[in-house]
């Protein structure tokens, strides 16, 4: 107990510089103490991120904003004397969470496709087929591995095989809703139930393509910043 009290009263004393082979040493370990940093205000939109720009609210120094996903841009200060960056804004998008790979019913998939999916030609079609489908004769289903028939309505009182629609170009919201939201394709599938799945078969092109034009989008909305050197945008 003396001992470590000690130890405790010798490292209360100012630290001393060594200096040996070339290299300086302390005799007592030091701390650094950063100084503080701004946490982010949270939008959910890229129009909030815009307005806090071309307003000006805090007196901000030149801004770099990081286009850091489909769902997410960031706005940094350039580096303090610490060489760490101030965290301004965090634009997180408000998106529906849409249950890609996993087996739905027909109904919660027909609802699923109208609200949170852009209208297209393809997801008029799929509409047809999900929203006709006979359950009582569902065991019926085709599948030749890629293209996939069922019995569905095919008129006022007609019941007929209709084939599927495969693979599909959607527009699924996975990105700010200011944004043109990215066409992909996807495989459909139906199994008994009856029950749908959409599986995404882009390798994930399409976040390339989200990211690109919300660049777009930013370098439109902010031109005059970006002139003046107030603000560069990354991606």
């Amino acid at each position: 107990m003396i001992r470590e009290a000690l130890q405790y009263l010798i490292g209360l004393g100012a630290a001393n510089k060594h200096e040996i082979g070339g290299q300086i040493f302390s005799d007592k370990p030091l701390h650094e103490i950063y100084a503080p940093l701004a946490t982010p205000l949270v939008v959910r939109n890229l129009s909030g991120l815009v307005e806090y720009v071309l307003k000006n609210y805090d007196d901000q120094p030149p801004m770099l904003i990081h286009v850091a996903s489909p769902e997410r841009v960031d706005i940094f200060s350039t580096y303090n004397r610490d060489m760490r960056r101030h965290h301004y804004v965090r634009a997180d998008a408000q998106l529906p969470d849409i249950p890609f790979r996993r087996f739905i019913d027909v109904e919660a998939f027909n609802i699923l496709l109208q609200s949170c999916f852009v209208p297209t030609d393809d997801r008029a079609k799929l509409l047809a087929v999900v929203g006709n489908i006979q359950e009582e004769n569902v065991v019926t289903v085709g599948d030749s591995g890629v293209a996939q028939q069922v019995t569905a309505k095919t008129g006022v009182a007609t019941v007929g095989n209709v084939i599927v629609p495969n693979p599909v170009l959607l527009k699924p919201f996975r990105t700010f809703v200011e944004i043109e939201q990215p066409e992909s394709l996807f495989v459909f599938r139906m199994q008994k139930g009856p029950d749908c799945a959409l599986f995404e078969a882009d390798g994930g092109a399409w976040k390339l393509e989200a990211i690109h034009r919300i660049r777009e989008y930013l370098d439109k909305a902010l031109a005059e910043p970006i002139v003046s050197g107030q603000v560069r945008i990354i991606s």
